[in-house]
């Protein structure tokens, strides 16, 4: 427990990467370790993702924490006055106000940590995440392996031919790919 002359120092820690890479499994790890040094934390996704659970963040290999699903970002400011860290998971579905709501909450003293997927199925940055890298004292890329050719992994290839820029799902409609055979198979796409 903090007294009043304890400073408490925020920041803002973001986790990066593609598809399957670990990012949530990494925020679950980092909130546990949170949770076991008895410190008060309060975790969030958006409502959108549903795959695993309404009610938990659920990593890909079945890992899990309970969190509170949220439409808007704003949501997050209405945190008890003695939560000391902020777990976000899937942070490129929230708009760009997550931004200012971050840089608050770290202002706050909060440590937030912030999971997410920094480029699109296109290959181009992901929503508010190039601001949440740009203003984190820390920053994380993890990598998947490519199911192609075993390099390390760097983009989210879709399986289906949808053209939304938000298509939630798992193995059956993503794939892990390296940046040479993301290349090799968007070319593929554009020739068929």
């Amino acid at each position: 427990m903090f007294s009043e002359n304890t400073k408490k120092s925020g920041c803002i820690e973001v986790i990066c990467g593609s598809m399957f890479s670990g990012k949530t499994e990494e925020l679950i790890r980092r909130l546990k370790r949170a949770q076991f040094a008895k410190q008060k934390i309060a975790i969030f996704k958006p409502t959108i993702d549903k795959r695993y659970s309404d009610l938990d963040v659920v990593s890909h290999d079945s890992h899990s924490i309970s969190c509170t699903p949220i439409k808007t970002p704003s949501r997050m400011l209405q945190i008890e006055p003695d939560i000391q860290v902020v777990g976000i998971d899937e942070a490129q579905f929230f708009d760009e106000s997550i931004i200012e709501v971050a840089q608050e909450l770290a202002n706050r003293g909060v440590r937030v940590i912030i999971a997410g997927l920094d480029t699109d199925y296109l290959g181009k940055p992901f929503g508010p995440m190039p601001g949440l890298l740009a203003i984190a004292e820390d920053v994380q890329k993890v990598h998947a392996i490519c199911v192609k050719c075993g390099s390390l992994a760097n983009h989210s290839h879709r399986l289906s031919d949808s053209r939304k820029l938000v298509v939630l799902g798992e193995k059956d409609t993503y794939e892990p790919l390296c940046r040479d055979c993301f290349n090799k198979a968007r070319l593929e796409e554009a020739n068929v």
